[in-house]
């Protein structure tokens, strides 16, 4: 089954069972994907609906942090609920242990000698890793490597 069509199947057994938040986070999913798929004029490919998931988890992640500094837990909460259920319809994510002989090869492949190759580095490892992996954990992981 396609992720859109799952989605779409998610956002029905939802509806049946009542569960409210989850429903309304699919619903907003859902919207997403549909508004992304106007703009762009034609159906999302898998990659696509991926992406704008990851979209709308990193909105949440960043509202969760500015939530969490003004002091309003019940919004965070909210906030959190909703991560969790976009993040069924993430491709597992690769540990660290994973990432670090990708992050390697990568640093090989470009030839980079330090920091300032850090960009040339981040080119090479996100097509490898393929939308797998935290960027903030690559971006670490190379500036371990580099630095």
């Amino acid at each position: 089954m396609e992720l859109q069509e799952k989605i779409n199947a998610d956002v029905k057994d939802a509806l049946k069972a009542g569960a409210k938040e989850k429903l309304t986070t699919l619903r907003m999913l859902s919207a997403a994907l549909q508004n992304r798929a106007i703009e762009k004029r034609e159906p999302l490919i898998e990659d696509e609906v991926i992406a704008t998931v990851r979209s709308l988890i990193k909105q949440r992640k960043d509202s969760i942090e500015q939530f969490s500094k003004g002091g309003r837990q019940d919004l965070v909460d909210k906030e959190t609920a909703e991560v969790s259920v976009l993040e069924v319809y993430l491709p597992r994510q690769m540990t660290r242990e994973e990432l670090e002989p990708m992050v390697k090869d990568a640093v090989a492949q470009t030839g980079a000698q330090g920091p300032k190759d850090m960009g040339k580095v981040m080119k090479a490892l996100v097509p490898m890793v393929g939308g797998r992996a935290d960027g903030k954990l690559m971006s670490e992981l190379v500036k371990q490597m580099l630095g």
